[in-house]
This record gives structure tokens, sequence and C-alpha cells, in this order.
């Protein structure tokens, strides 16, 4: 596969600000930024068509503004670093000094737009379209924390970023793709500028301690987890098709509580557990990752810029997700769970993981559940450089495992994109599961 990327230019590109002498403040990382030290980088990216200007002037405009957008995100264009002590815990935070973002420039010269979207089946060669793969969070004291990478194809363009987890969360990698794509257009200021100050609990000893390299050692790995086992399909639902579930899922539940994303999640993971041959008195779960900024009082800033996530499960019997009721039955658990994650719920969480801090590993976070991330609320298709707007939106290797589901926008109000990755075998099988299909709608892409 990378033999098939030709990299034209790597560079290296820091803020402006900051080159004039600026001062480089630490920023202490909170739980909910420690615990992913050992886990994969963010890496989403967009797909446009190819800009009428020379790609000469696009990757010029594209440099230009990425130096001016780490002016307001300047985290991104730092590192990592370790505070080591004697008695074998470390303190990490980041360290804001302009060491500078990864920008690479790369040609997949056999490739169109429509090798990208046409197939059933999400061509590997997607994976090549991100930088730093492979790059473990915790890498970030010699790895940058940002990567960008700019891939011409035959009649379009791939911009594909790949960001530290520990710094930045769904919500705070697209403020900054939006907020980047708002400065390439012309805007000398940010609509929305970032609250870089990290949020803690009242009464915590700070910074915060962790043993990194005792939870290095204890990280596993599953055969499962190999990525040649697995095969990527993006599912679409027309904005009609997710009311139609909404409104199906809370007639059954004699409710008005179901939300679209609960009613289209709980729509896949009944296919994905039917068409899996699930024995009916199994287990089966479900894992969501719920964002907190609205839900703390007061409410953290929308613009909050790190990790302000919490996850959470819905467990129950196969044969209760599947029955005649099970749409319903299975959205209103959901809807329940993230219901039950209250403040005080959310400080008790971070409070009992101070007591014993646990750092996520690939296997931890696979578990035995599917599990949901990214969410169809971010601003993906406003995301114009200035020559227009995306067609497309892709996810990178990072943290992908079996069973894992990556929620969109899609480009038409209301809709929603899933990225699913499962077998062949059980994607196939869904392909062919008219209960499933009947929700599914083909994507039109512009």
């Amino acid at each position: 596969m990378a033999s098939q990327i030709r990299v034209i230019s790597t560079s290296n590109v820091q803020t402006v600000a900051a080159r004039s002498g600026d001062p480089t403040p630490k920023i202490e990382l909170t739980p909910w930024d420690l615990q992913l030290l050992l886990v994969d980088p963010i890496q989403k990216g967009l797909l446009f068509r190819k800009p009428r200007a020379s790609m000469d002037s696009v990757i010029h405009r594209l440099k230009a503004s990425l130096s001016s957008t780490l002016d307001f995100f300047p985290p991104l264009a730092g590192r990592l670093t370790f505070d080591e002590y004697d008695d074998g815990t470390c303190s990490v935070f980041v360290l804001c000094n302009n060491s500078g973002a990864l920008f690479v420039h790369a040609a997949a010269d056999d490739f169109t737009v429509s090798d990208i979207l046409q197939p059933t089946y999400t061509p590997r060669i997607v994976h090549s379209f991100f930088p730093l793969n492979g790059v473990r969070n915790y890498k970030g004291t010699s790895k940058p924390l940002l990567g960008v990478q700019v891939t011409e194809l035959r009649d379009g363009v791939f911009i594909g970023c790949t960001v530290n987890h520990v710094v930045a969360d769904g919500t705070s990698f697209w403020h900054f793709f939006n907020s980047w794509s708002e400065i390439s257009r012309g805007s000398s200021e940010l609509s929305k500028p970032p609250a870089l100050e990290r949020w803690f609990i009242d009464g915590i000893n700070r910074p915060i301690r962790i043993r990194l390299a005792e939870a290095k050692e204890k990280m596993k790995f599953d055969g499962h987890l190999n990525s040649q086992l697995r095969q990527e399909r993006v599912f679409h639902f027309s904005s009609e098709k997710v009311a139609e579930l909404k409104a199906k899922a809370n007639a059954m539940a004699c409710s008005n509580m179901i939300s679209s994303l609960q009613a289209t999640l709980t729509h896949l993971w009944r296919a994905i557990v039917r068409n899996q041959g699930t024995d009916p008195e199994e287990e089966v779960n479900y894992r969501l990752l719920i964002g907190i900024r609205p839900r703390m009082s007061p409410p953290l800033p929308q613009n909050y810029f790190g990790n302000a996530l919490q996850d959470g499960t819905v467990s129950m019997k196969a044969e209760e997700l599947l029955s005649q009721d099970g749409l319903g039955k299975a959205a209103l658990e959901m809807n329940k769970m993230v219901a039950l994650h209250t403040e005080e719920k959310l400080v008790s969480h971070v409070r009992s993981w101070m007591k014993n801090p646990r750092l996520l590993t690939e296997h931890g976070v696979a578990g035995n559940a599917l599990a949901t991330s990214s969410s169809p609320r971010f601003d993906v298709y406003g995301n114009d450089f200035g020559w227009g707007k995306p067609v497309a939106v892709r996810s990178g290797a990072g943290n992908k495992r079996y069973g894992k589901i990556t929620v969109f926008a899609g480009a038409e109000n209301g809709s929603i994109d899933m990225e699913v990755s499962l077998s062949y075998e059980i994607l196939e099988a869904m392909a062919k599961d008219s209960e499933f299909m009947d929700a599914v709608s083909a994507a039109s892409y512009d």
C-alpha cells in the first residue's frame, strides 16, 4: 500500500506568534486526558474535488493558514513532557514550545475520487492518507501532536489529520478543523476561539501522578484486532429513514425521549447481533462515548479544548435485543444509560479514578462490546478551505478494531453515516438482511 503513495514533501509548520518569543506554558492534563496515553490518536479526513487553482498554490495556502490557526491552538504545535518521581510515578504535561506540526504533501497518482467512494468496502489505501500511523499518544514527547497529510488524487484532494488524543477529543478535533478552514477562507480571527484552560474537580492533588511504565508493561493485544481480518463499510441513513427509526423506537417504547442517533445505533446493533448468530442467552454490550461539556454545573464551554468524555455501556441478552419490540426497548435503555451520567456521577468517577489511575489499552477499549465514537453533531461538511465543500469524510486506522462504529453527519441535513468495522462475512450478511437494509439508503456524492 505504501508504494501507492508518493511523498512529494515533508515539512514542519510552526505558529507565527510563538516565533516572536512568546512563553511556552505547561498545560496540566486531566484524568480524561491521561487515560488515553496508551491508545492511538484521532484520525479523520475529508475528501474534496480537485481545486481549479494549481496544487502549488493550494499547498501554500494550506500551510500558511495552518500556521495562522496554530496561533490559536498552541498545544497542537507543542509536545508532551514527563516529570518523573522517585516512587516510579510521573506526571504528564503539554509543553507549548512551538516544536511544530507535521505537514506532508503526497500523491496517489493512480486513484480517483470514485475509486475511494464507489467500492462497497473502503479501500485500504485510505489509511495511507493519514500521517503518524502507528504512533501511540504517549510518544508525543518526540512525535508531533498534530500531523496533516494532503494527498493529491487524479481528480481530488484528501486532507487527513492525525491529532494526539491526549490533547483533544472529537469535539476539539473538529473545532480545530473548522477553525483551520475558516482561516484558509481568509478570516484573520476565529468565530469561536478555543478555551485552553483544563478543568479539574476541586480538592485533587495536582499535578496528577500515574504509573505509565507499569501500564505499558500490561498492554495486551488480541489476534482479532488484526486489521487484515476486518473490512470497513459506510452505511448511509437518510434523514427520512432516521426519522422513521426514531418514531418507530419511541412508539415501541411508549416514549418520546429516544433520539435519532440512539434509534439508528440500536437498529445497527440489532443487525450486527442478528447476523453474528449470537446465542440468544448471551449478553451483548454496546459502548458509547458521552460528551460531558453540558453535563457539568456550570457547563464547560462548548469550545473547551481537551478531552471531556465518559464511556457508558448498555447490556442485555441477545434475545431481548432481537425481540419484536427490541428496537424500542434497547434504544430506551441506551437513552437511560446516557441520562444517568449526571455531574454527580461524573465527578464520582473522576475521584474513583484518582484513587486507582487506569490507562486504557487497545485491548481494554475493545473488550467484547461494539463501540461508537464521533458524533453526527460535528460540523464536517462546513469545512470549505476556499475551493468548495468536501464530498465525503473517512477515518484512518487509529483505534480501529473489530466492532468499531464511527458516526458522522451525512452530507444531507439530518442524515447519518456510520462507518462500520467488522469481518467481511458479517458485513456481507448484513447487506443481505432486508430488515436492516430497508433503512439504509444509497449515499449521494455531489
